[in-house]
């Protein structure tokens, strides 16, 4: 009878379908928020590059559970379905979202499933509806980390179903569902901790229901059997062995999930839970009020809030506290149904009873009771006590219903329930949609939550609001001054704002919060390790200060002798070893990061770094590519490592060059020195079409690169596209008018091409204003004073330019063709130094490092403390321009010059190769 009553029909099925569909579609266009964040953008274990086995040794949030900094929360399954999310859609929260509802729906089915074994079919409807409904599930369902709780509730009340099913005919023990049900349990426990109190509710439901035992009639079997009149009943000692079975089951769990978690306690602060660590009788007062606290939340779900940590809820400190009648009233209801359901026989009796350990038992690891937690209240704990309350309402509600005085008022309040929860679940799903909105919603009903002041500052930082940002931050340190967190966020954002003197003072408030090293006591035991930040944070902040990069180490070494586990102090401490121009214990600082963790691609990135300024970029290249094993789409060691290879001068690296820089261009579609790269490396490999396209998409993207206007001219120039350049060079002069190499370009395009002797002039003596040494730009003045037929003055500019380079055998050359000009005034003489104008572009196989251009980011390590201080590394290089051609030639003569440009070029690349970045 039980089994036809438990069956779930097609309309009762599609009714809630509907009905969760109605008051969650909207929960579809929510974005990941909150915890969300922790536990799916930043936790790499979702990553299909990560090894199953690491869901089963990390914790929930992808951090080793054998780490002193981890929540312990195991629930591996769990994470095994945001995984699978991640595989189909990656980071797109519609199929997280969608994956939620799906789950909550099937929950709602299978609980009207249990509902039938205690409720008529109409009041288990209503039942099931109320659940469906209940706003306090929009932080388990909405929320996509509480799909924790939607897994472990779905296998909850699936072993709770099966052992149902354990009773044979004639009160025979049927052992397989036993054994499905300490399998479901087993799964239910990977999904959330939770999952295990479903045995507390199998082994009342055996006692209580299966067996119609009451608690009187127990006792006074209890007590004959101790005065021995009487032995235990058969069906006793069946019952018994059942619950031994269960217990022994139950205790196995309890074993590996202690194992699992190396009997260790997760780690919280009294931020987290003040009651937590408060003297008696605050802790016990305070958590027996929260009690009633989460009742009433079940009762009214008017005011939620998604973070009621901290000061959301005063301590109770006195036995006159006002409070304390709440808690005893809430104990009084509570004792008189237990009495009720535990003393008297009958279906009512049996229905309150289930009812109240569904309500009970599974809130029992979140009560504090037993057990601090890293919470004061949540309502996505909630999830399953409120099926014991929604039952209690339908039970409670068919008893009005049958009385035709109450009929019609039952049912028009229990619409009035049903709707306005509905329409309240509806509209808190929006406060979901993002951070911004989640905290505002939270602010709304408590204003004492530091916590919820720095989220909604958090929020707006990331929009890069910093003013806004800035005053939720200080509103949250004047809620809590003790907040070392909110000092931080402040000082963090006064950086932000380019007041580094606020920064530090902040910075500085926050560091004189932090307890006091205790001699053999922990010290992550008594701080949250993130707030050892303070000293990362505000060393970077100093080191920006070259007086004072010691000091800045000493905050670092600070931090690493508080904890030398603390990775982050490692890897800034290498930075600014870098900058202190110490690669070797820059170098030292870095292995030891890694010893702690060896699978953190920017580590591996950072070593590269170190081996660059080492001068070995062997094994920088083999620590780029272990970075880019680690994580492929690593834009910093893509790109760098691209470079390096480009400079190797090998050949041969240049196509996984190409490719590097092609996949980077995919990751950062808008960074233009990705695009310039390609077109240095397509120069170098002679194809200049596809060169001149990559520049001129650089130059799109960012119209005063100077490197890529710069090189771009000079490909035209060398590909005999001389007309061609001029424009560029015009832009280039325009954004950079003392460009000099580029002056020299357009002075030598000029006159050899255009035959303008003024604007040649021109250029070459914004070089000399300039740089009045320089050799090239007065040696190209000297033959336009040649071309303007002033040998007396080329003659002196000639005289001038040797004395700034006397070892140069053209200009002495030059100097010899002016003063056998100016003697004997006839025609050869001019021919001659026009035909001997060569010789300038022959000085071009001395003198190319000199027009070397090159756009060089200083290389810097990757950081990622809180603060972001992230630096691009980029050394993009210019090609080396040519010299200035002179007047012109005889056909014989330009193809000897031809010949000489090409083993000039030829000679260019090899430089630029070893020189680059100079």
């Amino acid at each position: 009878l039980l089994e036809k009553m438990a069956d779930v029909n097609l309309k009762e099925a599609a009714l809630i379908v509907g009905v969760v569909a109605a008051c969650y579609w909207n929960s579809l266009f929510c974005g990941f928020v909150f915890d969300d964040v922790s536990a799916i953008l930043d936790n790499k274990d979702l990553h299909p590059s990560t090894p199953l086995k690491n869901l089963f040794q990390n914790d929930f949030w992808g951090t080793p559970m054998s780490e002193e900094r981890s929540h312990k929360s195991y629930r591996p399954l769990t994470v095994l379905t945001f995984r699978l999310n991640y595989l189909f859609s990656e980071l797109n929260a519609v199929s997280y979202h969608f994956l939620n509802l799906v789950f909550h729906v099937v929950v709602c089915i299978v609980f009207l499933k249990v509902c039938k074994l205690f409720l008529d079919n109409r009041s288990s409807i209503v039942a099931s509806l109320l659940f469906a409904v209940h706003p306090i599930h929009t932080e388990a369902v909405t929320g996509v980390v509480g799909r924790a709780e939607l897994l472990s509730s779905i296998f909850f009340l699936a072993a709770f179903l099966s052992y149902t099913k354990s009773k044979g005919p004639d009160n025979t023990i049927v052992w397989t569902p036993i054994a499905v049900t300490v399998f479901l349990v087993a799964v239910a426990t990977l999904c959330k901790e939770q999952g295990i109190t479903v045995v507390g509710i199998c082994c009342v439901y055996e006692v209580f229901i299966a067996q119609g035992y009451t608690l009187p009639a127990l006792l006074d079997t209890a007590v004959q059997i101790l005065r021995g009149k009487g032995s235990v009943p058969f069906s006793m000692l069946q019952t018994l062995l059942k619950l031994i079975v269960l217990m022994f089951s139950t205790l196995l769990l309890v074993v590996v999930r202690v194992q699992v978690i190396q009997s260790q306690l997760p780690v919280f602060t009294r931020f987290d839970n003040p009651a937590a660590v408060s003297p008696s009788p605050a802790r016990q007062l305070t958590f027996n009020y929260l009690l009633p606290v989460n009742a009433w939340l079940l009762l009214n779900p008017s005011e939620l809030c998604c973070d009621w940590t901290m000061g959301t809820i005063p301590l109770v400190e006195s036995l006159l506290d006002i409070r304390n009648v709440a808690t005893l009233t809430f104990f009084c209801f509570l004792g008189s149904l237990m009495v009720f359901s535990l003393r008297y026989p009958g279906d009512s009796s049996k229905t309150v009873l289930m009812a109240l350990c569904l309500i009970v038992l599974p809130f029992i690891p979140a009560s504090n009771l037993f057990f601090p937690v890293g919470f004061v209240v949540a309502e996505r704990v909630l999830y399953v006590p409120s099926m014991g309350f929604c039952i209690l309402v339908a039970h409670g509600w068919r008893k009005l219903s049958n009385k035709s005085v109450l009929r019609k008022i039952s049912w028009v309040c229990l619409a009035a329930v049903l709707f306005t929860h509905a329409l309240k679940t509806l509209h808190r799903n929006w406060d979901w949609e993002s951070e911004y909105t989640l905290f505002m919603s939270a602010l709304k009903v408590n204003k004492n939550n530091a916590k919820l002041w720095n989220n909604v500052g958090h929020a707006l930082e990331n929009e890069k609001k910093f003013e806004r940002a800035l005053q939720f931050f200080i509103q949250a340190t004047q809620v809590q001054p003790d907040d070392i967190g909110a000092h931080m966020n402040v000082g963090r954002t006064y950086k932000n704002l380019n007041k580094t003197k606020e920064a530090e003072e902040s910075y500085m408030i926050a560091k004189s919060l932090m307890p006091q090293i205790i001699p053999g006591k922990k010290y992550a035991a008594r701080v949250a390790p993130n707030h050892l930040n303070v000293y990362i944070n505000l060393a970077n902040l100093i080191r920006a200060n070259e007086s004072r990069l010691e000091e800045a180490d000493q905050l670092y070494r600070q931090a690493i002798s508080m904890r030398p586990d603390f990775k982050q102090a490692y890897i800034s401490r290498g930075e600014l070893l870098l900058k202190m121009n110490k690669p070797l214990k820059a170098k030292e600082a870095y292995l030891r990061a890694l010893e702690l963790d060896r699978t953190n691609a920017d580590l591996w990135y950072n070593l590269a770094i170190v081996y660059i300024e080492l001068k070995d970029p062997t094994e920088a290249l083999k620590n780029f590519n272990r970075a880019l094993e680690l994580n492929p789409a690593h834009k910093l060691a893509l790109f760098n490592s691209a470079l390096l290879m480009q400079e190797s001068g090998d050949a041969r690296l240049r196509p996984e060059a190409r490719q590097r820089l092609l996949h980077y261009v995919k990751e950062e579609p808008q960074d233009s020195n990705g695009y310039f790269n390609l077109g240095m490396l397509a120069m170098d490999d002679k194809k200049d079409t596809e060169a001149e396209a990559w520049m001129k998409k650089a130059i799109r993207l960012q119209p005063n690169f100077r490197s890529a206007l710069f090189n771009l001219a000079l490909l035209y120039s060398q590909t005999g596209k001389e007309l061609m350049a001029l424009p560029v060079l015009e832009d280039l002069l325009t954004y950079y008018p003392d460009h000099t190499k580029g002056l020299i370009l357009k002075g030598d395009i000029l006159m050899n091409q255009k035959k303008d002797i003024v604007g040649a002039k021109m250029c070459f003596e914004k070089i000399l204003e300039l740089d009045p040494n320089n050799v090239q730009g007065k040696h190209n003045l000297c033959v336009v004073y040649f071309e303007e037929k002033d040998l007396i003055k080329a003659e002196k500019c000639l005289v001038e330019t040797l004395a700034l380079a006397p070892h140069e055998e053209y200009i002495q050359r030059h100097l010899n063709i002016v003063r056998s000009k100016i003697a004997s005034l006839g025609a050869m003489e001019q021919s001659s130094l026009s035909s001997d104008g060569t010789a300038a572009t022959e000085a071009k196989k001395n003198s190319f490092h000199n027009l070397k251009e090159a756009k060089s980011e200083k290389t810097t390590t990757q950081s990622t403390v809180d603060n972001k201080e992230h630096s691009k590394n980029k050394k993009p290089t210019e090609k080396s321009s040519v010299d200035k051609e002179t007047p012109k030639k005889s056909t014989k003569e330009i193809k000897d010059i031809e010949k000489k440009r090409v083993a000039a070029l030829k000679r260019l690349e090899e430089i630029e190769r070893i020189l680059n970045g100079e």
